[in-house]
């Protein structure tokens, strides 16, 4: 029986159109976590956060000559079993979801997990890491990341242990992204079988840094859409507020980065007995990997200044057009109202008595006065539009 295959995650859409959700779920998910830890509980102490999922358990054993695949949920004995009648076998136990910690316990027991340990994988915010217990086996934290439709980083943690014919991993929910990883187990012809378990545990963490790439793939995308819409006709609304949304994803994956860079660090330092100069060498080109990644998301940060730079400037020259066709308008005006100010003033043209005023608004009574003054403001309105053409005004010279 093979394991239920889950359908993946719907691909982000990149339309700076699109309005995405307010807020970083992630973030905040860690930080309410955090403040609902107990203060003054034993360290070790195993809590299940509101909302896990029920645990489902998949198994995949392998040699150079077999596979064999199953979902053992509800049948942690029946798995336990066959890992204990199949020595000779490499084991990979996938556990999705927590919300079961009497099983969680006595998989801490049967597989002799530390308490604190399993308190970092059921925490599920701990940044990437390594640590050596029981003089030889690993236990390893990774965090996987995802380009949204929300159009933000979504991170999910995967913790992993190692043991001499096995390797555990655990993951909060049920998407996975390891599925091309069994793929490969699947394969007669793959070199992941003939390796050792501790093989699998480096190529969980590959697949791990592979999902980097496309990641920042979306947000390259992302980026360069943001800034074809600066230039836009029509701009988006709050185009603002996404550039620095998409900021903050950026800095946020540098921050996942870095520690899964320094973890694999600590791993290329570890001594021979506990991780072979064989292995080293598969880590040393995932740290090449995650060195890449770097590269990209620094790249990113300053592509996503400059367009930050780039909007406000682009936002001054918007206002600067404005303030420049309603400076011309005002100053088209402004003799037309000094003319019409002028002949709009009630002088009158004879006294009391009679006698002619000659110097109160002579033109009132000649017969052409208003053609006149007419085809004066006209001719006013006309010498302007030739002065500022000539000055480049009117065609952004």
């Amino acid at each position: 029986m093979t394991p239920t295959r889950l359908s993946p995650k719907p691909s982000p859409s990149l339309d700076p159109q699109s309005t995405p959700s307010d807020g970083f779920i992630t973030d905040r998910e860690a930080t309410r976590q955090a403040r609902e830890q107990q203060v003054g509980q034993r360290p070790g102490t195993l809590n299940v956060h509101e909302g896990a999922l029920p645990p489902r358990l998949f198994l995949t054993s392998y040699d150079d000559t077999t596979c064999f695949e199953e979902e053992f949920t509800g049948r942690y004995d029946e798995l336990l079993e066959y890992m204990r009648t199949h020595p000779k076998l490499k084991h990979w136990v996938d556990v999705r979801g927590y919300n079961d910690l009497p099983l969680l316990e006595r998989m801490m027991q049967d597989f002799g997990l530390h308490p604190l340990q399993m308190e970092d994988v059921l925490n599920d915010y701990q940044r990437a890491k390594m640590e050596v217990f029981d003089e030889h086996r690993l236990f390893m934290v990774s965090r996987m990341t995802d380009f949204t439709s929300n159009l933000e980083i979504d991170d999910d943690q995967l913790s992993i242990f190692t043991g001499p014919n096995y390797v555990l991993s655990f993951q909060d929910d049920y998407d996975d992204c390891l599925d091309s990883l069994r793929v490969r187990i699947r394969s007669n012809f793959s070199t992941l079988r003939r390796h050792p378990s501790l093989y699998l545990a480096y190529a969980l963490t590959d697949v791990v840094l592979d999902h980097y790439y496309p990641t920042m793939a979306a947000i390259g995308d992302y980026i360069e859409r943001l800034e074809e819409a600066i230039f836009a006709e029509k701009r988006p609304k709050r185009l603002l507020n996404r550039i620095l949304r998409i900021k903050k994803d950026v800095v946020r994956f540098r921050r996942l980065v870095y520690p899964e860079r320094d973890k694999i660090a600590e791993i290329l330092r570890l001594p021979e007995e506990v991780m072979p100069e064989t292995l080293k060498i598969f880590y040393r080109d995932a740290y090449d990997h995650a060195i890449q990644a770097l590269d990209l998301a620094e790249s990113y940060r300053d592509n996503i200044s400059s367009l930050t730079d780039l909007y406000l400037s682009d936002q001054g020259n918007r206002m600067n057009e404005v303030m420049k066709v309603l400076t011309m308008i005002s100053t088209i005006f402004i003799p037309l109202s000094f003319v019409v100010g002028l002949y709009g003033m009630n002088f009158q043209r004879h006294d009391d008595q009679g006698h002619l005023l000659p110097h109160n608004m002579p033109e009132l009574y000649q017969p052409w006065g208003y053609p006149v003054v007419i085809g004066v403001m006209v001719l006013v309105v006309i010498g302007q539009f030739v002065y500022f053409y000539r000055k480049g005004w009117l065609t952004n010279r």
